[in-house]
């Protein structure tokens, strides 16, 4: 099954050289470990775009869609045969990159 795992930070900052260094083991232990499917870093939320096409006209709005202290950062998709496996990842991976880990199933 795969998992999403949420970076979620409440800083536009750049992971330091040494949160780099830590992300770049872990992403290597992902793969080492047949863990790995997709991982990356995200633009802050000022360069979001929001797009609802849901009425009439589409509306193009600026930012992102909610105001909040906490924000995405960054993902990974992991592979992993359950969820138990996919929590001990992510807790590897929030102390990896410094920053808290949710993790969802992908459907």
């Amino acid at each position: 099954m795969q998992y999403l795992f949420s970076v979620i930070h409440d800083s536009a900052a750049l992971a330091t050289a040494e949160e780099m260094a830590a992300i770049d083991v872990f992403n290597e232990r992902l793969v080492a470990e047949g863990h790995w499917v997709f991982a990356a870093g995200l633009g802050g939320p000022d360069t979001a775009t929001v797009i609802d096409d849901r009425g009439e006209e589409t509306v193009l709005t600026d930012g992102p869609f909610l105001e909040s202290k906490e924000y995405l950062v960054g993902f990974w998709i992991v592979e992993a045969p359950d969820l138990d496996v996919a929590i001990g990842l992510a807790t590897a991976g929030s102390k990896a990159c410094n920053r808290k880990v949710e993790v969802r199933p992908v459907l």
